[in-house]
């Protein structure tokens, strides 16, 4: 395993992080997805390296080896990633969030827009008062997990707890359930062998804790993020599966006609999963000098 960093936010909490790639490189802030850690798959060091990235990842608070933050909003990641950035030394740097990071990544560039030059989201969520058919074409557990009213928030706590306490006795269980639901894209992905080590470490490392990272990631995403989306002035590719039935492609169309600067691809073909293939060439984008915009 990589060797991790911890450091103290300025209220006292841990945060765990790593690096991997070239350490001149161009700083990418990679933010996992829900639930997730920072061992969530990624380029091998060599692809990292050819493409000139010193990738960062960090377990979001309650996952992994990162301490609770019990009330946490999305925009509260922000001060998270610049104080991993301040350890680092690092003034300005690029993010790319996947699946759940993907509003966390927009709140990054939306809070630090002297810091952040370029954001990217993969398969990202919507904020709940989208005016979208938001649960059109999502699968059955994510409507249950998304969908609870806000009054029955206790009922689907509870629900996550049992799910976490499920996957932290037997890792291998979420990736069970999700295959009986996932498109045939992901499916397809899944198959491979090392994939599916790599997401069943995840899942492990996650949980590690305890529940509350993907508890308190869920409702995050429920909530007010926390920030205005008109905001984000960097620019930012936007990339969505068409098959994704985890998070549908309505999601990645509403986000990206509402961010100034924002290049969209629904890629046909491919889903969820997908966004873990497309994910070097995000990342060679990302490392392309920022633009002047106006």
């Amino acid at each position: 395993m990589v060797a991790f960093t911890d450091v103290r936010t300025g209220d006292g909490r841990r945060l765990r992080y790593e690096e991997s790639g070239a350490r001149d490189g161009v700083p990418v802030f990679l933010l996992h997805g829900t639930p997730g850690s920072r061992l969530g798959p990624k380029p091998r060091a060599g692809v990292l390296y050819r493409l000139g990235i010193r990738l960062i990842t960090y377990d979001r608070p309650g996952f992994g080896g990162s301490d609770r933050h019990q009330g946490r909003r999305v925009a509260d990641c922000a001060a998270d990633v610049a104080t991993i950035a301040d350890d680092l030394g690092l003034d300005r740097f690029t993010v790319v969030g996947r699946s759940g990071g993907g509003p966390h990544a927009l709140a990054c560039a939306a809070l630090l827009p002297e810091r952040v030059t370029r954001a990217a989201v993969l398969v990202s969520l919507a904020p709940h008062d989208a005016e979208i058919d938001w649960f059109g074409g999502m699968m059955p557990s994510n409507v249950q997990e998304f969908g609870t009213p806000a009054q029955e928030e206790s009922r689907l706590v509870e629900s996550l707890r049992l799910q976490a306490d499920r996957t932290r006795r037997r890792p291998v269980s979420l990736l069970e359930s999700l295959r009986r639901e996932i498109a045939a894209p992901d499916r397809q992905v899944v198959r491979d062998l090392n994939m599916q080590q790599l997401l069943v470490e995840t899942y492990a490392e996650a949980m590690r804790g305890g529940p509350y990272g993907w508890i308190d990631d869920v409702l995050a995403s429920r909530r007010d993020w926390g920030f205005p989306l008109s905001g984000v002035l960097q620019p930012v590719r936007v990339w969505h599966g068409a098959e994704d039935n985890c998070v549908p492609p309505a999601h990645a169309r509403w986000l990206a006609g509402r961010l100034p600067h924002a290049e969209l691809t629904v890629q046909t073909g491919t889903a969820h999963f997908g966004a873990m293939e497309i994910l070097p060439e995000i990342l060679s984008w990302l490392a392309q000098p920022a633009a002047v915009l106006v």
